[in-house]
């Protein structure tokens, strides 16, 4: 967890939810649930970086004029700048 501070959390959730937490930690991918949760946030934080930058891009480009390309174009481009790169 690379040093960061665990800060101790009650949290409700749904019986589904819970199931499928118990399942991921009895397959052994994870040692707790508190583990999955924050893997799970993690990656929706990483998700959420990725949708900014991609919005940021698009944003500039279509206010900069340089281009002829429509929205879909770039984003195509830019996922596949992000696969490459290993982000998506």
């Amino acid at each position: 967890m690379g040093g960061d501070v665990m800060v101790r959390q009650s949290i409700s959730i749904t019986t589904p939810n819970d199931k499928w937490l118990k399942a991921q930690v009895e397959s052994e991918e994870y040692s707790s649930k508190s583990e999955v949760i924050n893997d799970l946030i993690r990656k929706a934080r990483a998700q959420q970086n990725e949708i900014d930058y991609i919005r940021a891009r698009l944003l500039r480009a279509e206010n900069n004029g340089f281009t002829d390309k429509t929205a879909g174009d770039i984003l195509a481009e830019l996922k596949e700048e992000a696969r490459r790169n290993g982000d998506l």
